[in-house]
């Protein structure tokens, strides 16, 4: 890290010398609110007014510009009027265009001046007043750019006002007017209202203008990491400022490697200088994925694995083996599937090309077995008789879930429009969808609903309790009920040891989600997808089912993702990734990785940084989806409950993201400790 590196980041994340520059807007937001306005005029006069008000900041020692100086962006709604579109309409978390992977490739290599010129060929009197709001974002921007390059001018750095003059007006020709545009381009994107905006395949679409320099003699690697870790550290200028369930969770996910759309391997020079990016500057953003395969060389996983060393949650892993095959099974097409990139914390989507909602909403593996057992052990005869009734009320839970879903109204996003395939050519916003309009659906805990089934299996089958016992018992949340407590969690098969007995179910639960999905379709033609992913639903879904059979209290949490149950007592790590290998996981492919906390310790030496690269190329090899691995410390993160002040920069994995520890709400404080203690045990 260069000098110049070190003094902006300790500016922009120890200092947080920034913030100074910002204040309140002050502007009526019924400029924008008016009656006779459509919605997606409204959000273009928004977009117009706001950037207006934006005040140029050119910090000091910075070569990529563009600084957030206003926090709040007024709704472009009353009141009464979203009750009025609420009271109509299925909203998906806030109503905004989100998990979205941008086509920043093409814009930064065409420029918005030809973005303009293509609105004007495509230009009709029926979609006069939607191209309308297209032109007046786009020289929103460019007007907004500008104000930046004079700003720039003034303070003395010309250097920063010529490539401002340049883009994103015009194509890119070097790393650094590439890196600029883009910081232009998705800093504008927050700005429209849209959030969880993923930064994509960094390394491919980078790669070209990096290439141009090296070749020109104009930079040099060291140079080209210079600009990278600047690039990285604009990611965390104004990332306090982007909705999520907690700080942190801002979807500035970037995806690395990986297959091309052509076939060819994907790893290149820009992909090492970012992974060495991320382990120099330690901060939370961008959230680095790496795309693999049965083939990539143990050098890339201990890359990876010295990154996930330093505590920062990534690299987040992708198997392009089983990734790219299952979303050809679901229907996209080979080419776009290839250009698979992760939303805002693992779902799989599509650059360009797609208007997946891949979130939208979660079946409770737990909570449907805990409901069956409640309501059908007493009298079911068998446990093939016991997962029938599973089967079936698994189909009826998701229908009822899907059934929800009607009516969806998104916000229309006219700047954000520009960066997906048709949309200028017909005038379509992409809130009304694209080539791909998929629903995504999480599954979560599947290892307690699996133990749970193996409990009932061992207790009731083989060792035949009354059914009536092991129903008071989970009615009592086990108190009096202290040895067969005991038996649950300690002598039933439990799904992370390899045991086919439990595994089995799991297996045989996924494959049913992924059966009750088969062939239904949402109003915007789109299919549904199920995933291994839990979301925030793992401590939502917990506090509605009690006591399960597998010996969870009432009050534990279910596992994030893709992991096994909080109350196992693990083998082993090799036995973990071979239990969690089994399942169909192709079916899946909504996401969710295996979630696996280590401690610290693990990291001890090269030979052991081989060791774990290891490990995680046998899941990739075994046929895992996904897989994330933390590094963590306990003792830390205890003391840090009791003193944050003294653990500021103590970064760590929340689900599918990371954040802060000590600006977590404590319940997912506790969820991290109490996962770390699970893999203690192993």
């Amino acid at each position: 890290m260069t000098e110049r590196i070190q003094a902006l980041r300790k500016l922009i994340v120890a200092d947080k010398a920034h913030h100074a520059y910002r204040r309140e807007m002050t502007v009526d937001p019924s400029v924008y609110r008016k009656s006779e306005l459509k919605d997606y005029q409204r959000m273009a006069l928004r977009l117009k007014t706001f950037l207006e008000n934006e005040r140029p900041v050119i910090l000091e020692g910075e070569n990529i510009a563009f600084t957030r100086t206003l926090p709040d962006l007024p709704v472009v709604f009353t009141d009464e009027e979203w009750k009025n579109i609420t009271d109509k309409h299925y909203i998906h978390e806030q109503g905004r265009v989100c998990n979205l992977s941008a086509d920043y490739e093409k814009i930064i290599a065409r420029g918005l001046n030809a973005v303009l010129a293509e609105i004007d060929a495509h230009d009709t009197p029926e979609k006069h007043d939607y191209y309308e709001a297209m032109r007046m974002s786009l020289h929103a921007v460019l007007d907004f750019t500008a104000r930046y390059a004079e700003a720039a001018r003034a303070a003395g750095r010309e250097d920063i006002a010529k490539v401002l003059d340049k883009v994103p007006a015009c194509p890119a020709e070097t790393l650094r007017e590439a890196l600029q545009s883009l910081r232009v381009l998705h800093f504008c994107m927050w700005c429209e209202g849209e959030y969880h905006n993923t930064l994509g395949r960094f390394d491919q679409y980078m790669y070209p203008y990096y290439k141009h320099d090296i070749d020109a003699g104009l930079i040099d690697d060291d140079g080209a990491l210079e600009l990278i870790e600047e690039f990285f550290l604009a990611c965390n200028r104004d990332s306090d400022l982007y909705t999520g369930m907690q700080q942190g969770d801002n979807g500035q996910s970037m995806v690395l490697a990986g297959m091309k759309s052509d076939g060819s391997d994907g790893y290149n020079a820009l992909t090492d200088l970012c992974l060495t990016a991320s382990s120099e500057l330690l901060v939370i953003d961008p959230k680095i994925n790496l795309r693999v395969n049965a083939n990539t060389p143990l050098s890339v996983y201990e890359k990876g694995t010295r990154l996930t060393k330093l505590g920062l949650g990534f690299p987040q892993y992708e198997n392009d083996d089983v990734a790219i095959p299952g979303l050809v099974k679901l229907g996209y097409e080979e080419k776009d599937a290839r250009n698979y990139v992760v939303a805002a914390c693992w779902e799989f989507i599509l650059p360009g090309v797609g208007m997946d909602i891949p979130n939208i909403g979660a079946l409770s593996f737990a909570g449907v077995v805990n409901r069956v057992i409640h309501e059908q052990l007493k009298t079911a005869k068998s446990m093939d008789e016991l997962k029938a009734a599973v089967r079936t009320a698994i189909f009826e839970e998701v229908r009822a879930i899907a059934a929800t879903f009607h009516d969806l109204y998104v916000t229309p996003s006219p700047y954000m429009s520009i960066f997906f395939d048709g949309c200028v050519e017909k005038g379509r916003d992409i809130a009304y969808g694209n080539k791909y309009n998929n629903y995504g659906l999480h599954g979560t805990g599947l290892a307690t609903a699996a133990d749970s089934l193996a409990a009932v299996n061992e207790m009731i089958f083989n060792r035949h309790l009354a059914p009536e016992t092991l129903l008071d018992a989970m009615d009592a949340d086990f108190k009096g009920y202290d040895e067969l407590h005991y038996q649950l969690k300690n002598e039933c098969p439990k799904m992370g040891n390899d045991d086919d007995r439990v595994d089995s179910l799991a297996t045989f639960l996924l494959d049913t989600f992924a059966d009750s999905l088969e062939g239904m379709k949402n109003e915007r033609g789109g299919i549904y997808r199920a995933g291994t992913g839990s979301a925030m639903y793992y401590i939502w879904h917990a506090a509605k089912i009690g006591a399960t059979a597998d010996g969870r209290t009432a009050e534990e949490p279910l596992p994030a993702n893709y992991a096994p149950a909080l109350n196992t007592r693990l083998d082993g790590p090799a036995s973990l990734i071979r239990s969690f290998a089994k399942p169909h996981l192709g079916r899946v492919v909504n996401g969710g990785p295996l979630t696996i906390e280590f401690h610290d310790s693990v990291f001890r030496d090269d030979e052991a940084i081989t060791k774990v690269a290891q490990f995680v190329r046998y899941f990739i090899q075994h046929g895992g989806h996904q897989l994330q691995l933390n590094t963590v410390n306990r003792d830390r993160m205890l003391d840090a409950q009791k003193h944050p002040e003294n653990y500021k920069n103590l970064i760590v994995r929340v689900w599918g993201w990371s954040g802060y520890f000590v600006e977590l709400d404590k319940c997912y404080q506790d969820h991290i400790i109490q996962r770390v203690e699970l893999m203690i045990g192993a």
